[in-house]
């Protein structure tokens, strides 16, 4: 049996459907039923049997963050894809990231140890990843320093020593750190909203850009390193470095828009997250744009994908093709 956290997710929910097409039986917990027809309509984007594949999925509702009711997941589990997290990026969030993303991921680090799973694969992401020094490339080895990180980039980095401690006493795992994940998903969430933003024909677009990778491509990774001796490792997974203006370049004609043409200004981004802040201490409202995310669209970072290359010769798929594939995607089932 493979336990995945988080199935219901852009990650887990591609992560679930190669698990079940290559034959394995499979497990993810789950919070409501709205969050399974999630699911459903992912596999649907591959499959014309989405609902019979769901069912053969054992769904175990559970909260990682509730210790209490977790121990069902792990009956008979030899290997667990920990891809569960919270994502946001509002300082008034941290005290639920860190419940979420750390203290969910310690759940499962002692769990996975008092039942004896072989393996744990914990989906990180860069932001766990320290900066780049003197335009140098960012590699797995490159220091961390939360001095200008986002609350999600330190949590994911404080799960990370809690996946590294299991290590310690016991437990093979394998960590991944993927850029933003390209995949046919979710409209409005993730790496969707770049799909949903691009198809509204907008004139302006924030600066900067990061690493992106394919989900098929996270998937692949995870499941070869899965599958080898490799342990106690970590694996950036970033296929190219792209503006978020080219990337909307490349998204919004396949949608019949125009892509946008100008860069928001600095200084705009300068005054908005302070009105931002203001907006938000004054009258509760959630940040749009803090400070840290703000600050890290001017630096561009650029990470090395050589350690996954050379430990496993592993080659990237077509990132034109998989963009292309999410707007046919997008265009005829949201």
């Amino acid at each position: 049996m493979i336990l995945v956290t988080g199935g219901t997710g852009l990650i887990g929910s591609h992560l679930l459907f190669h698990l079940l097409k290559n034959g394995n039986k499979v497990r993810s917990n789950f919070r409501t039923k709205e969050s399974i027809d999630k699911v459903r309509k992912v596999f649907g984007y591959y499959s014309d049997n989405a609902s019979q594949l769901i069912d053969q999925i054992d769904w175990v509702k559970g909260d990682i963050t509730a210790l209490g009711g977790l121990d069902a997941l792990f009956e008979g589990v030899e290997q667990v894809y920990h891809c569960a997290a919270l994502i946001s990026f509002d300082p008034k969030d941290y005290k639920l990231l860190k419940q979420t993303n750390v203290q969910g991921t310690a759940h499962i680090v002692n769990l996975s140890l008092k039942y004896g799973v072989k393996k744990l694969c914990y989906v990180s992401s860069i932001a766990a990843i320290g900066p780049s020094l003197k335009q140098a490339k960012v590699t797995e080895d490159t220091e961390w320093n939360d001095a200008n990180a986002t609350v999600y980039g330190i949590t994911k980095y404080d799960a990370e020593l809690e996946v590294w401690r299991g290590s310690q006493e016991g437990l093979s795992v394998v960590i991944v750190n993927p850029g933003v994940v390209i995949g046919p998903g979710f409209w409005k969430s993730g790496s969707g909203s770049f799909f949903s933003y691009a198809s509204k024909g907008k004139k302006y677009v924030i600066p900067g850009g990061t690493g992106f990778v394919t989900v098929n491509d996270v998937i692949k990774a995870m499941t070869r390193l899965m599958d080898s001796n490799i342990q106690t490792e970590r694996f950036i997974l970033v296929d190219q470095h792209m503006s978020y203006a080219n990337l909307l370049k490349k998204i919004a004609p396949q949608l019949g828009v125009e892509p946008p043409q100008k860069v928001i200004p600095k200084f705009w981004l300068e005054l908005f997250w302070r009105w931002d802040w203001v907006r938000s201490t004054i009258f509760g409202k959630r940040r749009r744009l803090s400070k840290a995310v703000a600050k890290g669209l001017y630096q561009k970072e650029y990470y090395s994908n050589e350690k996954i290359k050379s430990q496993l010769n592993f080659t990237f798929e077509d990132m034109d093709e998989s963009i292309a594939f999410c707007c046919q995607m997008f265009t005829g089932n949201r």
